[in-house]
C-alpha cells in the first residue's frame, strides 16, 4: 500500500478519536470479517481494504502506538516495533525543542 495514499486509521475503521479499545476491537472485527480474502477471493479491492483495516487496528489497539500516532501521524519510525532507528542513540538535551518535548522523545528512544 502506498504510504501517500494512506486515510487516517480513525476513518479506516470508521472511529472516532475519542473511541474506546472495545469500540476499536468490534469496529475492526465487523470491518475484517466483510473484508476479509476468504470471503472475497476474487476481490483485490477487498484484500487491500482488510490489509489496510489491520494497520489501523494494530495501531489503535496498542495504547503506546496509538498515542504516537495521535501526535506524529504516519511518521513510520514510531510505528515499527522491530525498526531500529539511526537516531536511538541521540542527545536531544542540545535542541530547543522544550523540555516536555525532550522528555518525550528521549523516554521513547532510551526504551528501544
Amino acid at each position: 500500500m502506498n504510504s501517500f495514499k494512506k486515510r487516517d486509521y480513525y476513518e479506516v475503521l470508521g472511529i472516532g478519536r475519542n473511541a474506546t479499545k472495545i469500540q476499536i476491537k468490534l469496529a475492526y472485527r465487523r470491518l475484517a470479517k466483510k473484508y476479509h480474502p476468504d470471503k472475497n477471493k476474487k476481490d483485490l479491492k477487498a484484500k487491500e481494504k482488510f490489509i489496510e483495516i489491520h494497520e489501523a487496528y494494530e495501531i489503535l489497539n496498542d495504547p503506546e502506538r496509538r498515542a504516537h500516532y495521535d501526535h506524529l501521524g504516519f511518521s513510520k519510525i514510531f510505528f515499527d516495533k522491530e525498526s531500529k532507528s539511526t537516531h536511538s542513540n541521540t542527545d536531544f538535551k542540545d535542541y530547543d525543542f522544550g523540555s516536555n518535548f525532550v522528555n518525550y522523545i528521549s523516554k521513547y528512544f532510551k526504551g528501544k
